[in-house]
This record gives structure tokens, sequence and C-alpha cells, in this order.
């Protein structure tokens, strides 16, 4: 089944900024993007580094935000920010009331990614599980919560207009390298 998604649906995507070892906390940047065309805005916060803040520090900026009426769904790239700062993205979903859709340009390799977070004795592990299957699209990779694979695919197909990464997380990451210095691609 085929769902009709606006041209112009208001997408708020999600990427961090890089940061150096030593560092406490890091920037994460969320442009807000008119499908995929038309850059509306952009938010900032600070996460910690190696923390447990970003669910609730990217709900609080998009729920405060003035554009948050307006906005539809909330795209990431990865869950993982700030090192392992993972989002839990069905915690997002129900903090923000938004359908949420993690990009990925490679299928991640869980098993790998686990065991890199053995050292945290806390939920990480129950949040990647709990980010759930991985869908591929076109070269990408995703997965999603509060939202139907047709949905997400539609969205997609509206935003994906100048590479096969989503235009809002393309210059989301854009924003987020130029911050960190000087943007290199890889979006």
């Amino acid at each position: 089944m085929k769902f009709f998604i606006k041209p112009e649906i208001r997408i708020i995507a999600w990427d961090d900024c890089a940061f150096r070892f030593k560092q406490k906390s890091v920037r994460i940047v969320g442009a807000i993007f008119r499908g995929g065309k038309f850059l509306d805005g952009l938010l900032s916060t600070r996460i910690a580094k190696d923390g447990n803040d970003a669910t609730d520090c990217i709900a609080e900026s998009i729920v405060k935000s003035r554009h948050y009426d307006q906005l539809s769904i909330i795209m990431l790239d990865g869950i993982s920010f700030a090192g392992f700062n993972l989002v839990d993205i069905k915690e997002l979903n129900k903090k923000t009331k938004l359908p949420v859709i993690v990009i990925q340009r490679k299928k991640p390799d869980i098993k790998k990614f686990t065991a890199a977070l053995k050292i945290f004795k806390d939920n990480r592990k129950r949040m990647v599980k709990a980010a759930g299957r991985i869908y591929y699209f076109r070269d990408i990779f995703y997965q999603k919560s509060g939202i139907s694979v047709d949905e997400c695919e539609s969205i997609l197909r509206v935003t994906c207009i100048r590479s096969h990464i989503p235009e809002p997380v393309r210059v989301a990451h854009l924003i987020a390298s130029g911050l960190s210095g000087e943007s290199h691609g890889h979006a």
C-alpha cells in the first residue's frame, strides 16, 4: 500500500559535532526541514560524552521549540551520539509524540556494538535491542518507532533527493561537521 506524504512534511534531523577525548559535553544539532528541500530552522543542545542524556535532551529541545507543533517526524543519524550516549527511540517517540526514523549508511554490526557497551553497567544494551529490526531502503538502513514501514519509506522517497541519505540528515551532518571545524562530506 502506498501512502501519500506531503512533499513539505516537517522533519527534524539530529547529528552530533565532532569531539575530543577529554571533552565532557558535545554539541548536537537538529536541522528542521520541509520535506527534502527547505531548511526552516536549527536547534542545538549539549549532551554528556558517553553519558545517558541524549534521549531527554533531544526530546526537551524539540518539545520546547517554537517549531514543535509543525513537526511530523524525527530523524537521527544513528542512535549513538557523543561516543556511547545512546538514544532510546521508543522513549523519544513517547516523550515527543513524534515518529522516529534512525538512518544508518552501513548495516550496523549489533553484536560488535553491544560488546563495546560491556563497560557500561546501565540500560544501553536494552536501548540497542529496543531500537528493533533494521530495514533496508535504497542503499541505506533504517530503524523506526511509531511509524509503519510503508509510511517510513514514503518519507524516505520524499527526502532522499540529492543522495541515498535523507536531506535533513545530510544537512544536519554537514552543519555539525562545520561547527567542528570543516565539513568533509560523507553525508
